[in-house]
């Protein structure tokens, strides 16, 4: 096996836990929503998704077929963002929603970037030298960073649907909402600037997971999960995932440097 980073093994662990729930289930897992009714091959794609998924998370852990599984998967997370989760933004650019879902999509394809970047071979240098490397890290940072600003904006234009997933325990469930979007928020400006980057990137990974561990896990206890939580917590173990690789591309960085790094890790 390859194991780039911490990250790396989670992401692609996640990956085939996503291409084998699609197989089991024989649907659509909620990182691949978005398609419109009525889609030629409506039938057949969600086992394609499915298999990239899984085929994909298989070849990131081995190094003979490391850099392919990270460009097949790359190539079919961007596609889907830009025909699926882009005609959201064409049809209704003013909504926030909008970004939010496309947001959603853009930390997987950021992960997956940063993978590429760093599996990416003689081929790929050759023919895609500006998707790999330095630059291939930084345009996953920009992706990361424009999707965490999506989600604080979320936090704010939508705090009615927030505010009831804070867990009863904490108080001033309101001020919860907007205190999880200011810091996406922070975040995301951080990302994009280069200040505090690597805090910041970090921050964000561990938020999300905490989201996991704060709002799904105990509702999974509880047994009041329905169909809409499950596809969450299915999509919130995917971004943890996708974030946590971009976090880990700043290692090296100092945690409290101000400006853009020179090199990414891999």
């Amino acid at each position: 096996m390859r194991i780039a980073s911490m990250g790396h093994a989670v992401f692609a662990a996640v990956m085939i836990a996503v291409g084998v729930l699609g197989l089991v289930k024989s649907e659509y897992v909620a990182i691949w929503n978005g398609v419109p009714k009525g889609f030629p091959a409506g039938e057949v794609l969600p086992y394609l998704c499915a298999f990239v998924a899984l085929a994909c998370g298989l070849g990131l852990l081995w190094p003979r077929t490391a850099a392919l599984a990270a460009r097949v998967l790359l190539a079919y997370l961007l596609l889907w963002m830009l025909i699926f989760k882009g005609r959201f933004i064409l049809l209704a650019p003013l909504e926030e929603g909008s970004y939010q879902s496309c947001g959603e999509n853009a930390v997987i394809v950021a992960g997956a970037w940063v993978l590429y970047a760093w599996f990416a071979d003689d081929w790929d240098r050759r023919r895609l030298g500006f998707a790999t490397g330095d630059r291939g890290v930084r345009i996953a940072r920009v992706l990361y960073g424009l999707a965490l600003i999506a989600f604080g904006l979320s936090h704010f234009f939508y705090v009615q649907f927030t505010t009831p997933l804070v867990p009863t325990w904490l108080p001033i469930h309101d001020a919860w909402a907007y205190i999880t979007g200011t810091t996406y928020l922070a975040a995301g400006v951080a990302v994009l600037t280069g200040v505090l980057a690597r805090l910041a990137a970090a921050l964000s990974a561990l938020q999300m997971g905490l989201f996991l561990l704060l709002v799904w896990l105990p509702l999974v206890a509880a047994g009041k999960m329905s169909d809409f939580n499950w596809g969450e917590l299915v999509a919130t173990c995917v971004l943890t995932a996708g974030a946590w690789v971009v976090a880990d591309s700043y290692k090296g960085m100092p945690w409290l440097s101000i400006g853009r790094p020179q090199h990414s890790s891999s």
